[in-house]
């Protein structure tokens, strides 16, 4: 199947690792110019001269940093057509020990970075006529999960948003869309499973396994490209069917 993505420019953020980097690779692979956001730079640079892609190396809590990858995405390559949001998740907590300040902070860490991209790379979508935008979010957004209320709090106001723009921005011919993993054996969730994830926590899970990141980002890859060109306000669900809401 053509994705049609051949010389699109993707901005893709938190691409140094995980889920981000997967769907650097993907998108890669299926032709599309590349740049890679990160905090990470040497690493962010590594993977990027690996792939043929643009590194910027930068910070998602830092505004000037946001509207600098999209200012230089567009001054390398002329246009912007998917933009790919993605980052760090807030702390793990119980529901009755958040406060207004960690709720503030989850907001700057989850909300507020998504929303300045968005804004930045706005005109250019538009530009484009056929615009991407997709969110890596997490089954948090649909379905709560024990010990992790900011995550749980956070998660569906940034899908609030998103569904939000969807009505919003169809008419300008962007697509606004999320994809929400589960259990995905990147680095950061496996650390904790040395040995490989014990039975109790695969047993809920129907298909018996972890997801592979790269199984995330061929989804992504495809709500990027024009077969997906009716796919809008749609959170499609990466779990293996552990999550159980309709």
């Amino acid at each position: 199947m053509d994705l049609g993505l051949e010389g699109r420019l993707a901005l893709v953020c938190g691409a140094s690792s995980g889920l981000g980097l997967a769907s650097a690779e993907a998108l890669r692979e299926e032709g599309a110019e590349v740049v890679m956001f990160a905090r990470r730079g040497e690493l962010l640079s590594d993977h990027a001269r690996r792939l043929g892609a643009t590194a910027v190396a930068g910070d998602l809590l830092r505004d000037a940093d946001l509207e600098r990858a999209v200012e230089t995405a567009v001054a390398l390559h002329g246009r912007l057509d998917i933009l790919v949001l993605n980052g760090g998740g807030p702390p793990a907590s119980l529901g009755a020990d958040v406060t207004a300040e960690s709720i503030g902070l989850a907001v700057d860490l989850a909300l507020h970075p998504f929303v300045t991209l968005t804004r930045s790379a706005l005109p250019h979508l538009r530009a484009s006529g056929q615009g991407r935008i997709i969110a890596i979010s997490s089954v948090t957004a649909r379905e709560p999960i024990g010990g992790i209320a900011l995550a749980n709090t956070l998660r569906p106001a940034v899908w609030g948003y998103l569904k939000t723009l969807a009505g919003e921005l169809g008419a300008d011919g962007i697509t606004v869309n999320a994809v929400a993993p589960g259990w995905i054996a990147t680095s950061r969730t496996m650390e904790p499973f040395a040995g490989g994830p014990p039975r109790d926590v695969l047993a809920p899970i129907p298909l018996g396994r972890f997801g592979d990141p790269r199984e995330l980002g061929d989804v992504v890859c495809f709500l990027a490209s024009r077969r997906a060109s009716y796919v809008n306000g749609a959170m499609i669900v990466v779990d293996g069917g552990v999550s159980r809401s309709l």
